[in-house]
């Protein structure tokens, strides 16, 4: 079983599952590799210069593997809570996990067979979003909201931010106390 699985592996689902990862959580993405990210030119992104698309979910998947998040191709459909976790089937197969972000930009089909509140959404393009608290919580206990189809703005620095708060908030109630994770730098 897993501590963490995240549903989408573009920019939310990705700093989600390095900060998971990171954190020493077994953590698996499911990811449809539907991102609307694969088809940017992205020039807004603090401390990258000019970047496509392609290349910035590359390297945020790169990043979350060096950790040890596993990444599985395929599309998640529906999730279902037990008594001690959660149950993602895809098209291919099931998973299970103690906490489920869903990830899924522009997507909320998943949610919705999943029994996840939704709600209108509030940005250009974006007409419904799952129903999540400031922190990522959902209706469903256990499971979290990140990006864009948690309401935030769908630029990529604004969506990997809220995936990696989400993230910190996930790790932080399996350890029972506020998790941070701060590198320092190392000197020669």
């Amino acid at each position: 079983m897993y501590e963490v699985a995240i549903i989408g592996g573009g920019p939310a689902g990705a700093s989600a599952a390095l900060f998971t990862a990171k954190a020493g959580k077994k953590t698996l993405v499911i990811d449809s590799d539907q991102s609307v990210t694969r088809r940017a030119w992205i020039d807004n992104h603090y401390g990258a210069p000019a970047i496509s698309g392609p290349d910035l979910v590359d390297t945020g998947k790169k990043q979350a593997e060096k950790f040890g998040a596993e990444f599985v191709t395929g599309k998640a459909v529906k999730l279902t809570a037990g008594t001690d976790s959660l149950t993602v089937e895809t098209e291919t197969g099931t998973y299970e996990a103690k906490h489920v972000i869903v990830a899924t930009g522009m997507f909320v089909d998943f949610a919705e067979a999943s029994g996840i509140q939704t709600k209108p959404g509030t940005e250009p393009r974006i007409k419904t979003i799952i129903d999540a608290t400031p922190e990522g919580k959902t209706n469903v206990a256990n499971v979290w909201a990140a990006g864009t189809v948690a309401g935030v703005s769908m630029h990529t620095i604004i969506t990997a931010g809220d995936g990696a708060k989400v993230a910190i908030n996930v790790v932080s109630e399996l350890n029972g106390e506020r998790y941070v994770d701060h590198d320092v730098m190392k000197k020669d």
